[in-house]
C-alpha cells in the first residue's frame, strides 16, 4: 500500500489487485458529510457520502436508505428523453442500490435507529471497471471513517472464471467468455452476501468462486482501515438496550406455554393469529404491573417467539410447520390455465403460488436499455409482481418497488442460462410472475412456474429450472440447515440461500446472513441440500412437462425469416417509409429488418405472412441470368429498348436482340408500354443488365 497526501486533509490509500490499482481518497469532496469517501479503478470513479439524523420519537426500526445514481456525464454523455435530465432510477441502478444496502444493514449495533443515509453517485465511467462493485466498497469506506457506530469495514468483489481460473472483477469482454459471474461482498471474518449466476456451475466449483472472493475482499477491508486510520472520526457511543430482566421474566412465565402451543399450529394465519392472542392477553395483564413500557413487553415477547422457534429446530430437529430441516413443501403445477396467453402455469408449494405467464413477441418488443456502458436491447425479460392480496393484507397498490425488480432479476438470471439463442428462436420473450399467495421463497416460485410456462409456451429451452431457498438457525456449535424457508424462517432465522438450476448445474445464486459468519463446511452443506432439494421439485415438475411443446399457440406469432440484399431495404422500407406501412397495414403482420438484410415477418396468420413475404421478395428480388421475365418497355432508342423486368430494374435489349430477322428500327418491333417476354443475357458489375426478346421466344426456349 501507498499514501499521497495533496492538499491539507486529503489523503489517498492505494493497492494493486491483479495489475488494477484501487484507490481510496478522503478529504477531497464533500467535505460536509458525515464521511464521504472517493474510489477508483482505472477511469471509474465513485463518490460516497453518509449522513445521519437523531431518531423520531417513538421510532422502533432501523430507518437505512441507500441510493446509487449514475450521471450520464460520467461516460460523456446526454441523457435522452424529453427533459435531457437524469429521472427516477433505472433498473441497474435500483439493482445497484440493493447490491450496495444488503451487506451493510447487518452491520449495524442492535438497537441502533439513527436515520442513515448513503449515496452513492458515479461520477466517471470507462465502460471497463464496473461502478456497481466499485460502491459497495466506496460506501462502506464512507460509513468506516464517519462516526456512525458501523461494525465494518465491508467490502465487495466480483468473480469470473475463465478456462478454469478464477478472474477478479472480469471487465465486460472478459465476462462475455466467464462461466461464473458472482458478486460476493463481506467483512474480514464473513461472507454477507452473495448474488450471481453461472453456466451450469457445480456446487464445488461456486463454492470455491466465493472463497477465492472473499480472500479478496479482506484485502480492500484492510486498506480501508488504514484509510479510517488516517481521517476516521472517533465513532459514536452506542451501547445496544439490555432488555428489563423483570419484564424478561414476567413475559417468559406468562406466555412461554402458550406460545409453544400456538407454534404448533401448520397454518400462518391461524398460526399468526393465535401467537396476536398470546400478545393481547399478555399486555393487558403486565398494564399494570408496567405501566407505560407495553414497548419493551412487546420486544420481550418477540424476543421469547425467536428463542422458542429457534431451539425447536436445533434440539428437535422440527419446524415451525412440522417439517424435517431437509423437507420440501408439498409441490403443484398445473399448466394452461390463461387461454389466451401463449403460455401459462400455476406453479404452488405450500403457501406460496404463482401464476406466470409467457409471451412472445418480435424484435419490435425488445427492450431497450440506456446504460452508462451503452445502450443494447433485451430480448428476455421476467417482471415479478407481489400484490398485498398474497399475504392477506389491504394496501395501496403502487409503482414497482425495489424487492419486485430484484427478484424479478434473479428469476430472469435463473432462466437465462438455459433460454435459446435468436437464431434458434428468433422471439422476444416475456415471462410474468404474478404472486398470488406468499410464504416464502415466492422469487424461487417464479423461476420454477417460469419454467413450466416457457415450456408450455414452446420456448425451446434446453432444460427444466428449479430454485429453492435454504435458511440457517445457527446458535454457537448448534446448527441447522433449512430447506425450502417459510416466511417466520425468514425473519426469525440466520441466512436466506436462494439457490437455481437444472439436473447439469447452478444458474443463479442468491445469498444474505445475519449471523457473525458461515464457514466452508455450513456453506457446502447448504449447496448439497439445495441441490436435493432442487432435484426434488425438478422430479414434480418433469411429471407436468418435461420437454416444451412442439408447436407454439394458436395464438402466438409466427415468425418467418427471410434474407435480402442491405441495399435493397430502402426498397422495402420505402420514402418515409411509406412502403413497409402499406404491407403491414394491407397484411397485418409485424416486420422487423436488421441491418444485415434479415427480414422478419410476424403474424397469427399463416395467409397474410405468406402474402407479405411474396410482396417484400418481389420489391426486393434480383435479376437472375438467364431466368425469362415479363418485362415493360420503358424507354425506346434507336439501338434498342430499355425494359423494366423488376421493379425499379431496366436492362438493355439491343436492337440485334429483338428478332431472329434483321430489324430496321425498334419501333418497328416495340413500343413504350408494351409487355414483352425477355431473357437475361449477363449482369455486369456495374449491376448492367443485358436483355434479349428473341432467346425468350417459345420456339428459342429449351
Amino acid at each position: 500500500m501507498s499514501e499521497s497526501k495533496g492538499a491539507q486533509a486529503r489523503v489517498t490509500i492505494k493497492q494493486d489487485y491483479y495489475g488494477k490499482e484501487l484507490s481510496l481518497e478522503s478529504g477531497w469532496i464533500a467535505k460536509q458529510a458525515g464521511g464521504a469517501v472517493v474510489a477508483r479503478q482505472g477511469d471509474t470513479m465513485i463518490l460516497a457520502t453518509v449522513c445521519r439524523a437523531n431518531p423520531r420519537p417513538d421510532q422502533n426500526f432501523f430507518p437505512l436508505t441507500v441510493e446509487y445514481q449514475e450521471k450520464f456525464y460520467a461516460a460523456g454523455k446526454i441523457p435522452g428523453g424529453f427533459f435531457r435530465r437524469e429521472g427516477r432510477p433505472a433498473e441497474l441502478e435500483i439493482l445497484t442500490c440493493r447490491l450496495i444496502d444488503r451487506p451493510i444493514r447487518p452491520m449495524f449495533p442492535e438497537g441502533y435507529m439513527d436515520e442513515v443515509q448513503i449515496i452513492c453517485t458515479v461520477l466517471s465511467s470507462d465502460g471497463i471497471n464496473n461502478p456497481d462493485i466499485l460502491a459497495i466498497s466506496a460506501a462502506s469506506a464512507a460509513l468506516t471513517i464517519s462516526e456512525i457506530p458501523f461494525l465494518g469495514p465491508i467490502a465487495g468483489v466480483r468473480v469470473g472464471r475463465i478456462d478454469k481460473m478464477f478472474v477478479l472483477n472480469p471487465d465486460k469482454g472478459q465476462l462475455e467468455k466467464s462461466d461464473i459471474d458472482v458478486i460476493v461482498a463481506g467483512s474480514k471474518d464473513a461472507i454477507t452476501m452473495v448474488e450471481g449466476g453461472a453456466k451450469f456451475a457445480p456446487e464445488a466449483d461456486l463454492l470455491d468462486a466465493l472463497m477465492f472472493g472473499h480472500d479478496e475482499i479482506k484485502k480492500i477491508c484492510a486498506q480501508q482501515e488504514e484509510l479510517r486510520a488516517r481521517v476516521g472520526k472517533a465513532k459514536m457511543e452506542f451501547i445496544s438496550p439490555v432488555p428489563d430482566a423483570a419484564i424478561e421474566a414476567r413475559v417468559m412465565s406468562y406466555a412461554t406455554e402458550r406460545v409453544t402451543q400456538a407454534l404448533l399450529i401448520v397454518g400462518k394465519h391461524e398460526r399468526s393469529d393465535a401467537v396476536s392472542v398470546v400478545e393481547k392477553d399478555l399486555l393487558a395483564a403486565t398494564a399494570e404491573e408496567f405501566p407505560e413500557r407495553p414497548r419493551e413487553v412487546k420486544d420481550s415477547f418477540h424476543n421469547l417467539i425467536y428463542k422458542l422457534v429457534r431451539d425447536k429446530v436445533l434440539d428437535k430437529k422440527v419446524r415451525i410447520d412440522g417439517r424435517g430441516l431437509a423437507d420440501v413443501r408439498h409441490v403443484e403445477c398445473e399448466l394452461g390455465i390463461l387461454p389466451r396467453a401463449h403460455g401459462s402455469s400455476l406453479f404452488t408449494r405450500g403457501e406460496t403460488q404463482a401464476i406466470v405467464s409467457a409471451t412472445l413477441g418480435t424484435g419490435m418488443d425488445a427492450q431497450r436499455m440506456d446504460a452508462l456502458s451503452g445502450s443494447f436491447e433485451k430480448t428476455f425479460m421476467l417482471h415479478y409482481n407481489f400484490p398485498p392480496y398474497s399475504t392477506g393484507e389491504a394496501k395501496m397498490l403502487r409503482g414497482t418497488g425495489r424487492r419486485e425488480v430484484g427478484h424479478g432479476v434473479l428469476a430472469e438470471r435463473a432462466l437465462r442460462a438455459v433460454m435459446p439463442s435468436q437464431k434458434e428462436f428468433p422471439y422476444v420473450v416475456r415471462v410474468v410472475s404474478d404472486i398470488t399467495e406468499s410464504n416464502g421463497s415466492s422469487s424461487m416460485a417464479s423461476v420454477c412456474g417460469g419454467s413450466l410456462a416457457l415450456m408450455d409456451a414452446g420456448v425451446k429451452i434446453s432444460q427444466p429450472v428449479a430454485g429453492v431457498a435454504m435458511g440457517l438457525i445457527k446458535d454457537g456449535s448448534r446448527i441447522a440447515v433449512l430447506t425450502d424457508i417459510l416466511g417466520d424462517e425468514d425473519h426469525l432465522g440466520d441466512m436466506d440461500f436462494k439457490v437455481c438450476g437444472t439436473r447439469e448445474g447452478i444458474t443463479a445464486i442468491q445469498m444474505d446472513i445475519k449471523c457473525d459468519g458461515l464457514t466452508r463446511q455450513i456453506l457446502a452443506e447448504a449447496l448439497d441440500q439445495a441441490r436435493a432439494g432442487r432435484l426434488h421439485i425438478l422430479e414434480v415438475m418433469e411429471r407436468t412437462i418435461n420437454k416444451p411443446r412442439t408447436e407454439l399457440s394458436q395464438f402466438a406469432p409466427t415468425i418467418s425469416t427471410i434474407k435480402i440484399n442491405p441495399d435493397k431495404i430502402r426498397d422495402v422500407i420505402g420514402p418515409g417509409g411509406k412502403t413497409i406501412r402499406s404491407i403491414t397495414e394491407s397484411t397485418g403482420v409485424k416486420i422487423d429488418i436488421s441491418d444485415d438484410g434479415t427480414v422478419s415477418i410476424a403474424s397469427a396468420d399463416g395467409a397474410a405472412a405468406k402474402r407479405a413475404i411474396e410482396i417484400i421478395q418481389g420489391l426486393t428480388e434480383e435479376a437472375e441470368i438467364g431466368k425469362i421475365y415479363c418485362g415493360v418497355v420503358k424507354r425506346i432508342v434507336d439501338f434498342g429498348a430499355f425494359v423494366e423486368i423488376l421493379p425499379g430494374l431496366d436492362g438493355l435489349v439491343h436492337i440485334s436482340q429483338l428478332s431472329e430477322e434483321r430489324v430496321n428500327a425498334v419501333t418497328d418491333i416495340l413500343k413504350e408500354g408494351d409487355e414483352v417476354m425477355v431473357r437475361v443475357l449477363d449482369i455486369d458489375k456495374q449491376g448492367k443488365v443485358r436483355l434479349s426478346r428473341k432467346d425468350a421466344l417459345p420456339q428459342n426456349q429449351s
